[in-house]
């Protein structure tokens, strides 16, 4: 379908160097397209949608987008409330999507939603919806704190109506696909935040070297280069556990507890490297004018998107059986 057939490790590897891009937005795009929108579709589409909707966006020709976050359902994915209801052969679509990256300027959507009154895990279908279809109004285009570059859109469909065969794989798998397509989306998203952290801590050192507050440098405070030593360990530790979920995974094993883990530890990293580096910037860093302000911005994002911080200390709790039974 015009990919090159290479394993998952190829997408962390362009992952990592996309970290060279000096903002969070444009990365985070090209990973919905490339393993948020696709993968379920590629695994469990029909050969028809593939050439329909998977062969345009490979070539670039197409911009898809991802419809599972809801005003009330983030990170639950289980609670979400949009409806498809079979009426012959079309599916008749009402709710709304919130926070959908290029929302605004997609071609299709790759849409959760619900299509029986069956148990929330079992009840949820995944569709190719295109967004030019009579009944979709993108309300708006929301103002972020970060990740400005990037069009985050909220989505209201009325009687929108598609057909039956836009279905990806098997009705009620939905979820259970979602599921899947986390694995490589926040393994994705872990392997963008390692070259920033490493820019920061790099552009914080060269800054420290030369700025000087009561006659010497500000790097030469043992308190700064203690911090961005440990720092840097930090981001290394980080990676070895990227990677090696990533083998695993290619492996064929289900990396859910390290790759929620790696995301865990990815939120809370990004948070903690650009807090302290803006820290040794001091008024300049408080500007807009340096990249360590920016990245304190858009990285904030890794806690919160994706499945939130406390998400996936409940993943790996599940994981380790720890989790309080209801």
């Amino acid at each position: 379908y015009g990919g090159l057939g290479l394993d998952f490790s190829y997408n962390i590897a362009v992952a990592e160097e996309l970290g060279n891009i000096h903002c969070g937005g444009i990365p985070m795009a090209i990973g919905v397209q490339a393993g948020m929108a696709t993968p379920a579709l590629t695994r469990f589409g029909s050969h028809e949608l593939k050439k329909q909707f998977l062969v345009p966006t490979i070539a670039g020709d197409f911009v898809a987008c991802l419809g599972i976050s809801e005003a009330g359902a983030g990170s639950d994915v289980a609670n979400i409330k949009t409806r498809a209801v079979r009426k012959g052969d079309e599916y008749v679509i009402n709710g709304g999507k919130m926070w959908i990256t290029s929302g605004s300027q997609a071609d299709w959507m790759c849409l959760l939603a619900n299509t029986s009154e069956g148990p929330p895990h079992r009840n949820k279908s995944l569709i190719c919806l295109p967004m030019n279809l009579p009944g979709i109004h993108v309300a708006k285009k929301i103002d972020k704190l970060g990740m400005r570059s990037s069009d985050t859109a909220q989505i209201f469909f009325e009687d929108v109506r598609v057909p039956c065969k836009n279905l990806i794989g098997e009705e009620g798998r939905g979820f259970t696909y979602q599921m899947l397509q986390f694995q490589e989306e926040r393994l994705w998203g872990v392997a963008t935040a390692l070259t920033p952290m490493e820019t920061v801590i790099q552009e914080t050192i060269d800054y420290t070297q030369q700025r000087k507050v009561f006659g010497q440098p500000v790097l030469h405070n043992q308190t700064v280069h203690f911090r961005l030593a440990e720092l840097a360990t930090e981001v290394e530790l980080l990676r070895s556990l990227l990677h090696r979920a990533v083998a695993l995974y290619v492996e064929g094993n289900d990396v859910t507890k390290f790759a929620s883990m790696a995301k865990l530890k990815a939120g809370r990293l990004t948070r903690e490297v650009t807090d302290s580096c803006l820290q040794f910037w001091g008024g300049m860093g408080f500007t807009s004018e340096v990249l360590v302000s920016r990245f304190y911005r858009d990285l904030r994002l890794m806690s919160i998107g994706g499945g939130t911080d406390e998400t996936m200390l409940s993943i790996i709790c599940k994981y380790m059986d720890i989790l309080p039974r209801k």
